[in-house]
């Protein structure tokens, strides 16, 4: 979890990020993200605002020390403190939240005990933040990566940071950037990429009878030819950045034979 906190934290926030904080309202999240100078996805993030001087971040795959220290490099002389709330602990459930709904959290002004809704067309899902120790269950931590990547939210490790547009992500589907709001890093790229119809790749959800390894896929009837790459992985199935016209496969990664799975819908906010 980090928090912007001061005067000018929505203002910094707005400038910053790809998604609209402008239009997020008290009490309300949001799919987020944060890209480099050329419109590459530096991190997604959920971001929380509790009022114009009080925002959160809550970061699913970035490093947070070092995310609040490239941040915090272009702060210069607005009013606000960008840190990492240490002492938090981030757990999630698969059952409905009981007070949280859709895009609404429920919490105080401070990061701890917040409830957000993080339910889908894969059913109900809800993810708290205490300040106790969260149980460890990494069976179902796999369940819930699993889960995300199913509705199209992609777990982007070290090595995918920086890789890919926002749009090579479908990040439209969760509507968690904009093309209408004011200038942010990437923002010129994105919004040309969008207006002039250039977006040529998005994501596909795949599925396999073993575990999908990253890097290149091929079609079986060119192998020799890369048709898209994996950009995150749970167990057997994958979200691979493919052509746009590429159709259902079946596909090749890493020597894995691999069908064409539906993404499912609801977890935009």
């Amino acid at each position: 979890m980090i928090s912007l906190h001061g005067a000018d934290a929505s203002r910094f926030a707005q400038a910053q990020f790809m998604g609209d904080v402008d239009a997020l309202q008290p009490g309300h999240w949001q799919w987020n993200g944060w890209l480099t100078p050329k419109g590459r996805v530096i991190a997604l993030f959920a971001l929380l605002r509790h009022d114009a001087d009080s925002l959160h971040l809550l970061l699913a795959d970035a490093e947070p020390e070092g995310f609040v220290a490239a941040l915090s490099r272009y702060v210069f002389r607005s009013k606000l403190r960008i840190a990492h709330e240490t002492g938090l602990s981030v757990s999630g459930r698969f059952g409905p939240a009981e007070v949280a709904a859709g895009s609404a959290f429920a919490g105080a002004a401070s990061p701890v005990d917040l409830q957000l809704d993080f339910g889908g067309a894969g059913g109900p899902r809800t993810l708290a933040v205490t300040t106790g120790a969260a149980p460890d269950d990494p069976g179902a931590a796999a369940r819930w990566r699993a889960c995300d990547l199913a509705h199209g939210l992609p777990r982007l490790d070290a090595e995918q940071a920086g890789q890919w547009t926002p749009q090579q992500l479908s990040l439209d589907r969760l509507r968690a950037y904009s093309v209408k709001k004011g200038c942010y890093p990437g923002q010129e790229i994105v919004a040309r990429t969008h207006f002039l119809g250039q977006a040529k790749r998005g994501l596909v959800r795949l599925g396999a009878e073993t575990a999908i390894p990253t890097g290149d896929v091929f079609s079986p009837e060119a192998p020799d030819r890369t048709a898209g790459t994996v950009a995150s992985v749970a167990g057997n199935e994958a979200l691979a950045v493919l052509p746009l016209e590429s159709g259902d496969g079946p596909w090749l990664a890493g020597g894995v034979a691999c069908r064409r799975l539906q993404l499912l819908d609801g977890l935009a906010r």
